[in-house]
């Protein structure tokens, strides 16, 4: 069942044209791991060549900050990935493809290929820009690039042409009303709409707090235009409000083609038909429980 909910997330991510796709979260423990796992099992399945990497660190057997369990990836062979060359699994389970220029916390980068199926720790690049170019490099090794996100480090979607998923759920949240106002802040800044032409106060960097506070006490009428939607630094009520008071613009939007819910989080336990349902309905995205293995009605 959880291989269907990946299949249709694929089918999504084919149909939106990208090749590389971003699963981003409202926050710790909400499922995005679970939800690339379903992605990249689809792709298996469809003989889809996948090159995997992360923003921070997947994979581990326990979260070095908490010590609370984490789900483990499992990859097959052929799967290309981007990783910290001290924790690739010994020879031959893969094949060293290249090293990079850049260092993580756990060594160089590295990209290698699966060659024995195991499994493995994803420990990204460092930075926003070293992202982006590790991305176009996993392009030319395979059809498509899977990569777990995280939302305080949104800029690395800037200048790409990805796919998002973005995922929520009980361990960012202490209740369901919470935790659907956080993920749709996260839809409607990240879906921005395009600016289509006429009166226009265009910022030039960062659409801050401060900066949305004197746009408001102005009664600024005019579309408020940022080059893309990370550079809109607001989340929850602070950003659904700025929405709500002033015409949010952007020059190059983003794509977020659906949800993902995760009902189980620490110590909060949320219904999951109705976190789904609620996150369908606040969205208006495809909203999935890959953990129930179903889409919300």
């Amino acid at each position: 069942m959880r291989a269907r909910v990946g299949e249709s997330i694929l089918r999504l991510w084919s149909d939106s044209g990208a090749r590389s796709l971003f699963v981003v979260g409202t926050g710790k423990n909400v499922g995005k791991t679970v939800t690339m796992r379903a992605i990249y099992r689809a792709c298996i399945e469809a003989g889809v060549t996948c090159a995997l990497t992360s923003i921070g660190r997947d994979g581990e057997a326990v979260d070095l900050g908490d010590a609370a369990p984490k789900p483990r990836l499992w990859l097959e062979p052929s799967t290309v990935i981007a990783t910290a060359r001290n924790v690739l699994p010994t020879s031959p389970a893969s094949e060293l493809l290249a090293l990079t220029p850049y260092h993580t916390a756990a060594g160089a980068l590295a990209y290698a290929r699966v060659r024995s199926s195991s499994h493995y720790e994803l420990i990204g690049p460092p930075s926003a820009s070293a992202l982006r170019a590790v991305v176009g490099d996993l392009l030319a090794f395979a059809q498509n690039a899977l990569i777990d996100g995280s939302v305080d480090r949104i800029a690395a979607l800037a200048g790409g042409d990805d796919a998002i998923v973005v995922s929520c759920g009980a361990g960012a949240a202490q209740t369901v009303g919470e935790a659907v106002d956080d993920v749709r802040a996260l839809v409607v800044r990240l879906r921005t709409l395009r600016f289509e032409g006429g009166d226009a106060r265009a910022i030039d960097g960062a659409l801050t707090p401060a900066i949305v506070a004197q746009l408001i006490r102005e009664r600024e009428t005019r579309a408020v235009v940022v080059r893309d939607p990370t550079q809109i630094m607001l989340s929850g009520k602070a950003a659904l409000y700025a929405f709500d008071q002033l015409t949010i613009r952007c020059r190059r939007p983003l794509r977020v083609i659906a949800a993902t819910v995760a009902s189980i989080g620490g110590e909060q336990v949320f219904d999951p038909r109705a976190l789904a349902r609620d996150v369908a309905r606040a969205t208006g995205l495809p909203t999935f429980d890959v953990y129930a293995a179903e889409r919300a009605a």
